[in-house]
């Protein structure tokens, strides 16, 4: 895997948006973030055929800009998007199951403790979600912010494993994630909720 994908990692759903996603996506894709999630989860987020129409749109703007595509733990979904990688979660589809249903895919974890890492199946995933990071209000089931000392301890035990810091990264502390040991940072509202989207991604 190409750790540099995991730069500028963009994730978002409607439910993040206060205006069109696709336009969001589009802008942001211009100014030069190297993946994006797609994570309809949550409050307000879409459903069925409205989720998977959203989906075919930002999956579109991707192809167009030539990146990497992720699906939020929706296995459903990640061949009707014909997708670049998953995206899973402690509480989602185990590991082991997404590996041996999509063998040729990329597939990310999360893990926010020791208790985590030390269980799961690190030799399957292509890069681990570090986090979180910072407090975050995007996720009302996040758990507590782990600080960028989690980053240091995780690259002491996996020097080449590549890692993503997640969870309340801004503008202002995306320097501390990097220096930190992660390869890239993962992003929300410091993109969706930004007032010039290009400036903001190329301040991260």
């Amino acid at each position: 895997m190409n750790k540099q994908i995991l730069r500028k990692y963009f994730i978002m759903g409607s439910q993040d948006c206060t205006r069109d996603p696709v336009e969001i996506l589009e802008i942001a894709a211009k100014s030069g973030i190297t993946a994006f999630q797609y994570r309809e989860k949550g409050y307000g987020s879409l459903k069925g055929k409205e989720k998977l129409e959203l989906g075919k749109k930002l999956r579109a703007v991707c192809k167009r800009y030539h990146i990497p595509f992720f699906i939020n733990d929706d296995i459903e979904l990640a061949n009707a998007l014909d997708v670049d990688g998953i995206h899973v979660g402690q509480d989602d589809q185990p590991v082991e199951k997404v590996r041996e249903e999509f063998p040729h895919l990329l597939i990310g974890l999360s893990v926010s403790n020791w208790n985590e890492l030390n269980n799961s199946p690190i030799h399957l995933v292509d890069y681990i979600g570090a986090g979180p990071i910072y407090p975050t209000s995007t996720k009302t089931d996040a758990k507590a912010a782990v600080g960028v000392a989690w980053i240091k301890a995780i690259r002491h035990q996996y020097p080449d494993l590549p890692i993503v810091g997640i969870g309340g990264i801004q503008i202002d502390t995306a320097a501390y994630v990097m220096e930190a040991g992660a390869d890239g940072v993962a992003v929300i509202s410091a993109i969706t909720q930004a007032a010039n989207i290009p400036s903001s991604v190329e301040k991260l």
